[in-house]
């Protein structure tokens, strides 16, 4: 049981740098617990908030969502990052990437798909 969802910690979310940074948009937890109910397995957090220092440390976009705590970038245990992105647009995520190895998905405004 998670202290700020059902499957969630706020720890988990925060920036790698150290810096503090934690903050989780309620849109993307909610979009992350669907996700975690539906396929029934854990959902590993690979890159959540980020401080800007850090985002440009990693080659983040300069307008990337991370900085609001508005994306997560994730691995579903036992489960392609294709099959994630099929149920994310079932779900109408807002922002989504697949990746090799792991789907992108945000709670910005509009519409992204890459």
């Amino acid at each position: 049981m998670g202290d700020i969802s059902e499957f969630f910690d706020r720890s988990e979310f925060a920036c790698f740098c150290g810096c503090g940074l934690d903050t989780v948009d309620a849109e993307l937890l909610s979009d992350l617990d669907s996700i975690r109910t539906h396929f029934e397995r854990p959902v590993t957090i690979n890159s959540g908030c980020r401080c800007p220092e850090y985002n440009r440390s990693v080659g983040g976009a300069e307008n990337s969502q991370h900085l609001l705590g508005r994306a997560a970038d994730i691995v579903v245990d036992g489960i392609t990052p294709a099959l994630v992105q099929e149920l994310a647009e079932q779900l109408d995520v807002h922002g989504l990437g697949e990746y090799s190895t792991f789907t992108h998905i945000d709670s910005r405004n509009g519409t992204a798909r890459w």
